[in-house]
């Protein structure tokens, strides 16, 4: 498991260094919600309307009228009325929808696949709503109800004259039993007013039967979420953060070894030292032929994203003097030794470079072959003349099982593993008092012959 923090300047070399294939990514995305738009999504529109509850409502009982508003019964008499080709109730009640706003007001809302059906259906819903609402509360259905109701009411109406003409009858004030009945006449009255007042109160077709559609619903001029804007934006977002997210899990799963102690470890040999490798533009895009090597350098996965980035250095002469260095280094612990192989993985275009500067730079040490060995199944050619291998390598190229199967695979040619020389890659600063590499590199260079596996 990489130890390395995942940051923002991580997201930033990958959109950097991958905006190729992030921007194919985020095509595909949008193609695939398209194709949902058209498929699993197709447009839709939503229409409402408004119905007003007059008179007095608790909360509890405007959650009820909700639920009467998109019950099978209303909805039901909204298909039958509507009677579109192959659309029955059970259909439009995954397509209705209700809500209680303030101001005792119900939103009916209904949703079709064209403006003009989702107008009607949500016209439908508000009158059978109403209709099916007053019904069942005896609003103008029960005229023996309504008829009694008119006539007790005249009753009391007659019986208050009686009351008022019995008062006006008896002796105003003369007697104790005049007052005592002009009273009980009173109360008579204001009980009789009382109890109607309670009855009006008490008839639910007094004033909540009369709801009101708030006229006809609007016709929609979009379409209804997610729109197919919304859905191509969605599927392009989707896949660019799939992608980054795959890049990031990537990195955090990469075992491959970044520092100097690790790589040595791995390779069971002492750390001579490291040297920087000036970069190149396209220096380590591996060639290839064909279609996918075409394919892959166009999306740009013919090199990685995620390799150290090159610091800065000083100039050429500071970079011969890390190679020397190394080469002393080399000197002292093999004083007696003339020739050495240097390994490098293959595909390793870094430690490439470094082992052919190394080899410039032996001068009069030991002088250095270079191989270049496949990590897959890696064979090094048997011992000759040689008085040991030094393996270079680049960082953040090599898992430390690939590492350990170039040591065993130069054991196994007869050579010991005397140092590890770790790469790195830098931007070349170039200086006027640069030297220039002795001639005698190119003799030391031609000696190599690259080998992959068999004896050079």
């Amino acid at each position: 498991m990489s130890d390395e923090t995942i940051r923002l300047l991580t997201i930033g070399r990958i959109l950097r260094r991958r905006w190729r294939l992030l921007a194919v990514l985020a095509v595909t995305g949008a193609l695939a919600g398209y194709g949902a738009s058209v498929v699993l999504f197709p447009p839709r529109y939503t229409a409402s309307a408004s119905v007003l509850l007059p008179g007095q409502w608790e909360e509890r009982e405007l959650l009820t009228q909700v639920d009467v508003a998109t019950s099978s019964a209303v909805v039901d008499r909204a298909a039958a009325a509507l009677d579109w080709s192959g659309v029955s109730g059970t259909e439009l009640r995954e397509r209705v929808s209700a809500k209680a706003a303030d101001g005792n007001i119900i939103t009916l809302s209904g949703t079709a696949e064209t403006p003009e059906r989702a107008q009607q259906l949500s016209d439908r819903l508000a009158e059978q709503f109403v209709g099916f609402a007053a019904r069942i509360a005896g609003g103008g259905t029960d005229a023996g109800a309504a008829t009694r109701a008119e006539a007790l009411r005249q009753k009391v109406e007659d019986t208050n004259r009686r009351i008022t003409d019995l008062a006006k009858a008896a002796d105003p004030g003369r007697t104790v039993e005049s007052v005592q009945a002009r009273t009980s006449l009173e109360h008579l009255r204001t009980s009789l007013e009382e109890a109607m007042k309670k009855l009006d109160e008490a008839d639910p077709a007094s004033d909540r039967a009369g709801m009101v559609v708030m006229g006809p619903a609007a016709r929609p001029t979009g379409e209804a979420p997610p729109t197919r804007v919304q859905l191509v934006a969605a599927g392009a977002l989707l896949f660019f953060l799939l992608g980054v997210a795959g890049h990031l899990v990537a990195a955090r799963t990469d075992r491959r070894l970044r520092t100097e102690a690790e790589i040595a470890a791995a390779l069971g040999s002492p750390l001579l030292g490291t040297v920087d490798v000036p970069a190149e533009r396209h220096a380590h895009r591996p060639q290839g032929a064909g279609a996918r090597a075409r394919f892959r350098r166009l999306l740009g996965l013919d090199t990685r994203w995620n390799v150290p980035v090159a610091h800065k250095s000083g100039d050429e002469t500071g970079r011969r003097l890390r190679h020397r260095r190394v080469c002393g280094r080399l000197r002292d612990r093999l004083p007696g030794a003339r020739r050495l192989l240097a390994v490098v993985p293959d595909g390793d275009e870094i430690a490439r470079r470094a082992a052919g500067q190394l080899a410039a730079e032996a001068g009069n040490g030991p002088q250095l072959r270079v191989v270049e060995v496949a990590v897959e199944r890696p064979l090094v050619p048997d011992r000759d003349t040689e008085s040991g291998a030094l393996v270079v390598v680049s960082a953040g190229s090599w898992t430390a099982q690939e590492l350990a199967a170039v040591a065993e695979a130069c054991a196994d040619g007869g050579h010991e593993v005397v140092g590890v020389v770790v790469a790195g890659l830098v931007q070349a600063r170039p200086t006027r008092s640069a030297g220039r590499i002795p001639d005698d590199a190119t003799l030391t260079l031609a000696v190599p012959g690259h080998a992959r596996g068999g004896s050079a």
